[in-house]
């Protein structure tokens, strides 16, 4: 992370003015045009900088990477600071980062189930879930997630026996799942199998040839 951009950044935000710089979606590609946002914060979300901001090309909130920004000079006019979505700085970007508009800090789609599993062994799985304890070696968690297969894939991590306990959609993603997964075996599988006889057909073939160059 660049010092000085940091730097440009939090100037821009302490004086509301409009900060003018080019934002590079991806590594190594050509920047968009050149942005103009009115600022409203810097924060550190999962070891990264974000800006919250209003993005007036787009007349929308964004949350932009600082180590894809790239700032111009000189500064753009003054502006009146908006108000966020859900009051504060941690709910809006909470209900972003799980696609909502910003004013909820719940996930599109949660589900329960109960895992078979030791409070010790069961809590690397559990995310920012809810955990509840039912007996020494079975755990109840209330998960959330973007869809309904990502949220079966994250339950599945925890390697061990799953009760789904509602609603109906997470039991249909475990389904889909098992059948993709079955599938991807079989394929390896007969992969495998096609080698092993290709291998056997090779060294056949060469004791041939050593059997018909001897005689």
């Amino acid at each position: 992370m660049d010092a000085q951009v940091l730097t440009a950044l939090s100037r821009a935000i302490r004086a509301h003015e409009e900060p003018r710089f080019d934002h590079v979606p991806v590594p190594s590609t050509p920047a968009d045009d050149v942005r103009r946002v009115q600022l409203h914060h810097l924060v550190t979300w999962r070891h990264r900088r974000y800006l919250v901001a209003w993005d007036l090309r787009r007349e929308d909130r964004r949350t932009l990477r600082v180590d894809r920004i790239r700032p111009r000079t000189p500064t753009g006019p003054r502006f009146a600071p908006r108000g966020l979505p859900g009051g504060t700085v941690s709910t809006f970007l909470t209900s972003r980062f799980r696609d909502n508009d910003g004013a909820t800090t719940g996930w599109p789609r949660e589900g329960e189930v109960i895992l078979r599993l030791p409070a010790a062994d069961a809590a690397p799985f559990t995310q920012d879930g809810i955990v509840e304890g039912l007996g020494s070696r079975h755990r109840r968690l209330v998960l959330g997630s973007w869809s309904w297969t990502g949220l079966a894939a994250a339950v599945g991590r925890s390697d061990t026996d799953i009760e789904v306990v509602g609603p109906p959609r997470p039991a249909t993603a475990f389904g889909n799942l098992a059948t993709r997964y079955a599938h991807a075996a079989i394929g390896l599988i007969e992969a495998a199998s096609a080698g092993q006889r290709a291998g056997r057909g090779s060294l056949a073939f060469r004791r041939y040839s050593w059997v018909t160059s001897v005689q």
